[in-house]
């Protein structure tokens, strides 16, 4: 059994890559994280161009998806590059209107989504109390448990003020209450559970993108810097610190191209815990290696070493994960 990225995906990855270091994607991330959207949506349009936000999105809605495989390859070069914004939000919302079925909806929001002019957040039930770039989001899409309905999906009318977070990109604000009822019942909740499903896959895919970025950058920096005469890159303890660390983010990436294949939620709750891990490992030794320097904002390293953690808790901690492991893993012997 071949279990790689095609010749046309692995190419799909290659242009998506060299797209983003020629855009300058850090200064973008910056720009966001100083309510400065404009580079950042310039860098959207970008990306959308090279199809990323269709992968989501239907054919009928001017989409090429649903291609679960190729958007996580996408989201890990996101990851790599830093790449601002609400990017797991939008394509999670795209997928719960998509399964909806609703023919009005759909043409309202998803050619928007596809073609990239149309960033979107999302907050579902059990997601945390915070709606992540509603500031920069041009609608807010917010499901609520309700008694008589199921769910009830809502188009907010605004937020509550952005509050700072421990990466300055990621910029989080409460949902408003009110907005316009958009659906309603229990499809709602059932399409909400699939787009978490799909937000912990591509938040998975962006974190072991940030920690490969981060080991990249660490092991580019020990290559040059020296003590006693010699790269600390040549010292034993520092190679078994980085082979660690390569050797997490390696077990991590099978399950995250396995996860997009089966899309079950076990198998994405283990990738997003890998991922996670392995991530926050490699921010972990590249803030050790890298020394002081490694803490001054100057540094692009800080757009990345702030990721980490973050994405590690997002769409779901380590603990609520493994739990979710283990019912699948119940389920299935039952």
């Amino acid at each position: 059994m071949r279990f790689l990225p095609t010749d046309e995906q692995l190419a799909f990855v290659r242009s998506l890559d060299a797209l983003l270091a020629a855009a300058d994607a850090p200064a973008a991330a910056r720009a966001w994280a100083g309510g400065d959207h404009a580079p950042g949506r310039e860098l959207w349009s970008r990306i959308a161009g090279a199809g990323v936000f269709a992968l989501a999105v239907p054919e009928a809605y001017e989409g090429v998806g649903p291609l679960p495989v190729e958007l996580a390859l996408a989201f890990v070069e996101l990851g790599r590059h830093a790449v601002p914004g609400p990017l797991v939000e939008t394509v999670a919302g795209a997928v719960l209107v998509a399964a909806l079925d609703e023919p009005v909806l759909g043409k309202r929001l998803l050619p928007g989504v596809a073609s990239g002019g149309l960033p979107v957040s999302l907050h579902v039930p059990g997601a945390g109390p915070y709606a992540l770039d509603a500031d920069a989001a041009d609608h807010l899409l917010v499901v609520d448990d309700d008694r008589d309905e199921g769910a009830v999906l809502r188009l907010a009318a605004g937020h509550g003020p952005v509050r700072a977070s421990g990466d300055p990109v990621r910029r989080l604000a409460v949902p408003g209450a009110g907005g316009e009822v958009v659906a309603a019942g229990p499809a709602v909740a059932a399409a909400a559970r699939r787009a978490a499903c799909w937000a912990r896959l591509a938040t998975a895919a962006q974190a072991l993108g940030v920690g490969l970025a981060l080991l990249a950058r660490t092991v580019e920096y020990v290559g040059q810097r020296t003590q006693f005469g010699a790269p600390i890159g040549s010292f034993q303890a520092v190679k078994h610190r980085l082979a660690d660390t390569l050797i997490a983010l390696e077990f991590a990436r099978p399950l995250v191209h396995g996860a997009a294949l089966t899309l079950a939620a076990a198998d994405v709750a283990a990738a997003k815990t890998a991922a996670g891990e392995a991530a926050y490992a490699a921010a972990r030794t590249a803030l050790q290696l890298h020394g002081a320097v490694g803490y001054t904002d100057e540094l692009d390293l800080s757009l990345w070493l702030r990721k980490a953690r973050p994405l590690r808790d997002a769409w779901g901690t380590p603990a609520q994960c493994r739990a979710a492991v283990l019912e699948g893993s119940s389920a299935a012997d039952a």
